[in-house]
C-alpha cells in the first residue's frame, strides 16, 4: 500500500476507533452510574483477567507475532493458495484450543479465582467465580473475531475489523442499562457475551468471500505452520509474563480498600483512550506494510515507515498525556460522576490517573516497536523485555506500597515507569540490530512536542481551574464547559505552537488536507 492510501486509511481507522473508544467510555459510565465503585465492580474487573490471558496469548501473540507475518509473506510473494493452506491449519488448531481453554476455564474457575484476587472472600469470591464462568464464552467469541481480523488485515482490510468492537461495546452498554437494574452486575456480563457474538458475526461475514480457500484440516508438517509455531512460542511466553504482571498488580490491589481495582481500571481505561485511538490505529495499519517491506528486504523503506509512524504517535500522544494530567479530575467528573458514582469516586480515580498518565507515551511507542520486531520475525526480543518488565514492575509495586504513602497510586506509577524502561530498551535493541533508525528526527519530534505540550498543559490547567469557579459543577452543562473549552483551547494552542516550531508532522497534515480538498473539487 502506498503512503497516501496508508495515511487515508490510518485517518479513517482513527475516526472509527475513536467511535469505539467513545462507546467504551459510555460503557464505563454505564457501569459507574448503575453500579458505582463497589466490590461488585471490583469482581467484574477481576473476572476479565484469566479469560483475557487466553485472548492475548492467541490474538495479541499468535496473530501479531506469527500468523500475520507468515501469511502476509505468502501474499506478498503471490502464493495465496499456499498461504491459505497455512491459514486453514492455524484457524482450525486455534479453534480447538479455544474450545478446550474455554471449557477448562468454566470448570476450574474456583481454582483460578485466587490467582486474580486472593483477598476476595465469601460473597465477593462467589460472584467473581460466577462472572468468570460467563466471561470465558465471551472471550471465546472475541478471540475468534481476532482470528478473522488477522486475515482481513493481511489483505489490507481494516474498516470492518474496527466496526466489530463498536458492536461489542453496544452489547455491554445495553446489558448494563437494561439488565443491570434487574439482575445486577451479571446483566453487564451477559451484555458482554452478546456483544462478543455480534462482533464475531460481523467479521465472519467479511471473511466469507474467501471461504473457497478454506480447508477443514490441520497440516502440522507444513513449513509455514511450523514457522508460525516457532515464532509463537517466545511470544506466548512474553505475553504470559505481561499478564502475570497484571495479575500481580491486581492481587496487590485486592488487599487494599474496596473499589481500588475499579478506580485503577477506570483510570487505566481513560489513559488508554488516546493509546487505542491513535497509537493502536496507526500501528495496526502500518504493521502489514512493515511486514511486507521486511519480507521483500526493503530495509530503507522499512526504516522510513517505522520512523514516520513512531513520530506520528509521539506527535499525538505527548500532548494527550499532558492533557490528562491537566484535566484528569474534570474529565472523570464529566464522564463518570452520576448515579452511584460520587465525588469521592471521582477523586480516587483521578489520583490513579495522575500516576498512569506519564506512561502513556511510552506505552504508545511500544505498540509500534513490538510490531516492527514481529515484522522482522523476531519474537525473542519481546520475551527478554517482558521478563525485564515483570521484575521491574513487581519490585517497584512492592517497594512503593511498602516504603511510600502512595497507596494504589504506587501501583500505577510502577506501571508507568516499567513502560518507560520497556520503550527505551526496545529502541536501543532495535538501533543495535538495524543501525540507523532515523533517531535524530524522532528525538526532534519528542523534544518539540514536549515543549509545546508543557506550555499547552499549563494553560489548560489554569483555564480549567478558572472555569471551575465560574460554573456550577453540579450540573452536566457546567462540567462540560470546564472540560470542552480548555480542550479546544489546548488543541489550538498545541497546533499553533507546532506550526511555530515548524514540526514536520504539521506539514504531513497539511498535505493530507490539500489532497482531500483536491478530491472534493474533482468530484464537483
Amino acid at each position: 500500500m502506498s503512503t497516501k492510501p496508508l495515511a487515508r486509511t490510518a485517518v479513517l481507522m482513527m475516526l472509527l476507533i475513536f467511535t469505539s473508544r467513545f462507546l467504551g467510555f459510555v460503557r464505563l459510565r454505564a457501569a459507574a452510574e448503575v453500579f458505582g465503585r463497589t466490590w461488585h465492580t471490583d469482581a467484574f474487573n477481576a473476572a476479565f483477567v484469566i479469560p483475557d490471558l487466553m485472548y492475548f496469548l492467541l490474538v495479541g501473540g499468535a496473530l501479531s507475532s506469527a500468523f500475520i507475518p507468515v501469511f502476509t509473506g505468502y501474499l506478498a510473494k503471490g502464493e495465496e493458495q499456499e498461504g491459505w493452506r497455512v491459514a486453514s491449519s492455524f484457524l482450525n488448531a486455534s479453534f480447538l484450543a479455544l474450545v478446550a481453554f474455554s471449557l477448562l476455564g468454566v470448570v476450574f474457575s474456583p481454582k483460578l479465582a485466587p490467582l486474580v484476587a486472593y483477598k476476595f472472600t465469601g460473597e465477593q469470591r462467589e460472584l467473581l467465580i460466577y462472572l468468570m464462568r460467563i466471561m470465558f464464552p465471551a472471550v471465546f467469541f472475541t478471540a475468534l473475531s481476532g482470528l478473522a481480523v488477522g486475515i482481513l488485515n493481511s489483505y489490507q482490510r481494516f474498516i470492518f475489523p474496527v466496526l466489530g468492537p463498536i458492536l461489542y461495546n453496544i452489547g455491554i452498554i445495553l446489558g448494563a442499562y437494561l439488565l443491570g437494574p434487574k439482575i445486577g452486575i451479571v446483566g453487564m456480563a451477559i451484555g458482554t457475551v452478546a456483544g462478543a457474538v455480534a462482533n464475531f458475526a460481523l467479521q465472519l461475514a467479511q471473511l466469507w468471500q474467501w471461504r473457497s480457500h478454506y480447508r477443514l484440516r490441520i497440516d502440522w508438517q507444513h513449513p509455514g505452520m511450523r514457522r508460525i509455531l516457532s515464532l509463537m512460542l517466545p511470544t506466548v511466553v512474553s505475553l504470559s509474563i505481561a499478564q502475570v504482571n497484571l495479575i500481580v498488580s491486581q492481587n496487590l490491589a485486592s488487599g487494599l480498600a474496596k473499589g481500588t481495582i475499579t478506580a485503577l481500571g477506570l483510570a487505566n481505561r481513560l489513559m488508554q483512550f488516546p493509546l487505542g485511538v491513535f497509537a493502536m490505529g496507526i500501528s495496526q495499519v502500518i504493521f502489514p506494510t512493515m511486514t511486507r517491506q521486511a519480507a521483500m528486504e526493503e530495509w530503507d523503506t522499512l526504516r522510513h515507515t517505522f520512523s514516520r509512524g513512531l513520530r506520528s504517535i509521539f506527535f499525538i500522544t505527548i500532548p494527550s498525556a499532558a492533557g490528562l494530567l491537566a484535566l484528569g479530575e474534570p474529565v472523570i467528573r464529566l464522564l463518570f460522576e452520576a448515579g452511584e458514582f460520587g465525588p469521592a469516586d471521582t477523586k480516587a480515580t483521578a489520583y490513579a490517573l495522575l500516576f498512569f498518565a506519564p506512561g502513556l507515551v511510552a506505552l504508545s511507542g511500544t505498540q509500534l516497536l513490538t510490531r516492527i520486531y514481529y515484522s522482522l520475525q523476531d519474537t525473542r526480543t519481546p520475551v527478554k523485555v517482558g521478563i525485564q518488565a515483570l521484575i521491574i514492575n513487581t519490585l517497584l509495586s512492592l517497594g512503593f506500597l511498602r516504603f511510600t504513602h502512595l497507596g494504589y497510586g504506587g501501583l500505577a506509577l510502577a506501571y508507568s515507569i516499567t513502560n518507560i524502561v520497556n520503550m527505551t530498551s526496545y529502541v536501543l535493541r532495535l538501533r543495535k540490530r538495524m543501525g540507523a533508525i532515523d533517531g535524530t528526527r524522532i528525538l526532534t519530534t519528542i523534544a518539540q512536542s514536549t515543549v509545546a505540550s508543557t506550555m499547552m498543559g499549563l494553560a489548560v490547567y489554569w483555564l480549567a481551574y478558572f472555569l471551575g469557579h465560574q460554573v456550577n459543577l453540579a450540573t452536566s452543562k457546567g462540567r462540560a464547559i470546564q472540560v470542552v473549552i480548555p480542550m479546544m483551547v489546548g488543541a489550538l494552542l498545541y497546533f499553533g505552537l507546532a506550526v511555530i516550531l515548524r514540526m514536520e508532522e504539521i506539514k504531513v497534515m497539511r498535505e493530507m488536507a490539500r489532497r482531500r480538498r483536491r478530491r472534493k473539487d474533482e468530484r464537483r
